[in-house]
């Protein structure tokens, strides 16, 4: 979605428009993350306006989303929904060996007339992702000896095992 700056005003606008996710699924699995996969397009709900030269986008951004479980793998469906704050103010004429303050982190720059909003949408959606993708938090996993999933069947594998190095561990009494 691409706005024209100079059409962004002091009054509040509202802003709602449905973001591709094909883009943004070939980011997430070229950053080498492959648990999440967008099977829709984003829904994206924002009010704008301008202060001064910044740009201010106030919303919220949903998404269906296919996660695949860290402990069982499995894939599972969830919806993806989170509020976005972002500040876009134009971008300083700065030398490469210039520094970034503390505060210029968290804004986002514009150059030129026209502003993009998908970049912006992809990295909030992305953010807004769990960091470690769970099927439900008692989620048993798989097992460690002979590989089944613990949610739908169980197995007569030992968890005696353990990490050989820590046998010695073992055999220690707490006193009490």
């Amino acid at each position: 979605m691409k706005l024209n700056v100079h059409d962004i005003d002091a009054e509040v606008k509202d802003l709602i428009y449905s973001e591709p996710t094909e883009q943004l699924n070939a980011e997430i699995v070229h950053g080498g993350v492959q648990d999440f996969e967008f099977t829709d397009k984003a829904q994206v709900h924002l009010q704008y306006h301008r202060t001064g030269d910044d740009l201010v986008f106030l919303g919220r951004i949903a998404g269906k989303v296919i996660g695949h479980c860290a402990r069982c793998l499995e894939p599972y469906p969830f919806d993806l929904a989170a509020d976005c704050s972002l500040i876009v103010v134009p971008k300083p004429d700065v030398s490469e060996e210039a520094e970034l303050a503390d505060e210029d982190l968290n804004l986002s720059f514009y150059q030129g007339d026209e502003i993009d909003l998908s970049p912006l949408i992809r990295e909030q959606l992305i953010l807004a992702l769990p960091t470690k993708p769970l099927c439900s938090e008692d989620c048993q996993g798989l097992c460690p000896q002979c590989g089944i999933n613990r949610n739908q069947q169980s197995c007569d594998c030992s968890d005696q095992g353990g990490d050989p190095r820590l046998a010695v561990l073992r055999n220690l009494k707490v006193p009490r």
